[in-house]
C-alpha cells in the first residue's frame, strides 16, 4: 500500500456513529476489512452489538422532532454542500472504493459522479414537497392534503456501489426531514463512514445520520426492525434477505421499500446496430465487474444476427484487462470473495456441463486476489442455471430466439424484473416491447438506464418501491388529510 493509500485510511474514522460522536461498540470488538484484490487487511471497523444499534436507534428518535421542523431550504442546503464536498473529493472516494471492493479508479470516479448526484438532485427536491387544497364536493368542508416525513429510517445497504447506495437514499431521507440509522455492508464500510463524515462537515445536524458498523447483519438490525421508534426500512440487496426483512417489518408495520435481485435480459434484435448492441452490452455487462442487480444477465439475440454479435462481443471480452483496481491500464478488478468467485464458475461449468461453448475466458485467475476471467458463453441451453440465476460476476452467456414474441416470452420468463434491455431500430417495436416487458426500468438502445432523475426499482421479486426521481422522496413522506368545517 502507498502512502497515499494509507494516509487516506488513517484519516477515514472507523468507529461508530451515534448521536453525533465516533465511539467503539459496546463490546469492544472489531473485525477485519479486506481488499478483495490482494486478500490483505486494509484496516478494522468496530463491530456493532444489537446493543449498539438500539443506542443509533434512540439517538435518530430523538433527533426526529428538530429535524422535520427544520426549513426544507436548510435540509437542501445542507445536500447541497454535501455534494460539492463528495465532488472536490471525488479522488478520495473513489480511491477507497477501489480498495475495498476491487473496481477499477476510472469506473470508482463514475460512481462519485453518479452517487453524488442523488444529493444534488435530492437538495432541489426538499423545497418541492406539496401538499393539496380542495373543496368537498357537498361545498361543507375544505379538504387539506399535507406530506410529512415518515421518521426514523432503518437503511441497509450493499458491499457493490458503496457510496451510491447510500446517497440514494440518505438523499431523500434527508430532504424529506427524517432521522437515518445505515448499516453498511461488512465488506465495504469505509466509503459509508468517509460519506457521514463529509455529510457531518456539510452540517448535518447530531442524531440525524448514526451509522453502525456490523459482521452481525441480522443480530443488530432485528431490535431496531421490533422497535416501535422505527417507521421505515429500505434495504437494497438479495431477494432472500429481503423477503426476511419484509417478514419482520409486518410486527411494526413499518414503511418498507426493498431494492432485490434481478435478472436482466438483453435483446437483440435483427434490425439492430450490431455494434452499438455490442457497445451496450459492454456496459450493461461489465459495469461493477458484473456485481450489478441490473448487470445484463441472459443475452437473447435473434438467430439472424447470433453469431455477428457473439463473435464481436467475445472480441471485445477478451481483450479485457484484468488486475488491481488501482493500477494504470485494468479494466477488470477482483470479485468481492473467494466465494463470489466460486458461484461465478460453478455456473460456468454447468453451462458448459450443459452444452454451452466457451468463446472467451471461463476459468478463475490463479494467484492473490478474486479474479475471474471475462467470458461469453455461446449455444447456452435453456436448462443452464445461468439464464435463471443472477450471475454477479463476468460471463455473458447467449441464447437465440427466431421472432418477437419468443424473444419477449424468453425475458419475460423469471421471478425477478427489474431492468430490461432493447436493441431495435424499429419504432413500433420498442413500445410494443417496451409495454410488454414486466420490467420496473426498460433500457431502449442503452446499456445504462440508472439516472438520479429516473425512478430505480423493479417489479415481481426484483422488489418495491422507487429510488431517485421525484418519487424517490414519496417513500420518505406520508400524507395526512386535514377536514376543515367551514
Amino acid at each position: 500500500m502507498t502512502i497515499t493509500q494509507k494516509s487516506l485510511i488513517d484519516a477515514v474514522p472507523t468507529g461508530l456513529l451515534i448521536g453525533g460522536t465516533w465511539r467503539e461498540a459496546s463490546g469492544a470488538a472489531r473485525f477485519d476489512v479486506h481488499d478483495p484484490a490482494t486478500g490483505g487487511t486494509l484496516t478494522t471497523c468496530a463491530d456493532a452489538t444489537p446493543e449498539d444499534a438500539v443506542a443509533a436507534l434512540a439517538a435518530a428518535a430523538e433527533a426526529q422532532p428538530a429535524w422535520a421542523a427544520t426549513a426544507p431550504r436548510d435540509r437542501g442546503e445542507i445536500l447541497r454542500t454535501a455534494f460539492e464536498a463528495v465532488t472536490a473529493r471525488a479522488d478520495e472516494f473513489a480511491m477507497l472504493m477501489t480498495l475495498e471492493m476491487g473496481k477499477t479508479l476510472a469506473e470508482a470516479r463514475g460512481e462519485v459522479t453518479y452517487g453524488a448526484e442523488f444529493l444534488r438532485w435530492f437538495s432541489e427536491e426538499a423545497v418541492r414537497v406539496r401538499g393539496q387544497y380542495a373543496v368537498a364536493p357537498n361545498g361543507a368542508t375544505r379538504l387539506l392534503t399535507m406530506r410529512q416525513p415518515v421518521g426514523p429510517t432503518l437503511m441497509i445497504t450493499p458491499w457493490n456501489f458503496p457510496l451510491a447506495m447510500g446517497t440514494r437514499k440518505i438523499g431523500p431521507a434527508v430532504a424529506a426531514g427524517c432521522t437515518m440509522v445505515i448499516k453498511p455492508a461488512a465488506e465495504t464500510p469505509l466509503t459509508m463512514l468517509h460519506l457521514a463524515q463529509v455529510l457531518q462537515e456539510s452540517g448535518l445536524p447530531a442524531g440525524v445520520l448514526n451509522v453502525i458498523t456490523t459482521t452481525d447483519s441480522a443480530g443488530a438490525c432485528a431490535p431496531v426492525i421490533r422497535d416501535p421508534r422505527l417507521r421505515k426500512l429500505t434495504f437494497t440487496g438479495s431477494t432472500a434477505v429481503g423477503k426476511k426483512l419484509v417478514e419482520q417489518s409486518a410486527e411494526q408495520l413499518l414503511r418498507v421499500s426493498m431494492e432485490l435481485g434481478g435478472n436482466a435480459p438483453f435483446l437483440v434484435f435483427e434490425d439492430a446496430d450490431i455494434d452499438a448492441a455490442v457497445d451496450g452490452a459492454m456496459l450493461a455487462k461489465m459495469r461493477n465487474i458484473g456485481e450489478a442487480c441490473t448487470a445484463a444477465n441472459r443475452f437473447f439475440v435473434h438467430e439472424s444476427v447470433a453469431e455477428e454479435f457473439t463473435r464481436k462481443l467475445a472480441a471485445r471480452m477478451g481483450a479485457l484487462t484484468v488486475g488491481k483496481g488501482t493500477k494504470k491500464g485494468v479494466d477488470v478488478g477482483p470479485l468481492i470473495t473467494d466465494k463470489a468467485r466460486a458461484d461465478v464458475h460453478a455456473l460456468v461449468e454447468d453451462a458448459v456441463g450443459r452444452g454451452a461453448r466457451v468463446l472467451t475466458g471461463g476459468a478463475v485467475v490463479p494467484g492473490r486476489g478474486h479474479f475471474y476471467e471475462p467470458t461469453v458463453l455461446a449455444d447456452v441451453p435453456d436448462d443452464a442455471r445461468c439464464l435463471t440465476e443472477e450471475i454477479f460476476g463476468p460471463v455473458a452467456p447467449v441464447a437465440t430466439f427466431a421472432d418477437e414474441a419468443e424473444a419477449v416470452a424468453r425475458a419475460n420468463a423469471t421471478e425477478y424484473g427489474l431492468v430490461g434491455y432493447v436493441y431495435t431500430r424499429d419504432n413500433a417495436r420498442v413500445l410494443r416491447v417496451a409495454e410488454a416487458l414486466e420490467f420496473g426500468m426498460v433500457g431502449i438502445n442503452t446499456g445504462i438506464v440508472s439516472n438520479p432523475a429516473a425512478p430505480f426499482g423493479g417489479v415481481k421479486h426484483s422488489g418495491f418501491g422507487r429510488e431517485g426521481g421525484a418519487e424517490g422522496i414519496e417513500e420518505y413522506l406520508e400524507v395526512k388529510y386535514v377536514g376543515i368545517a367551514t
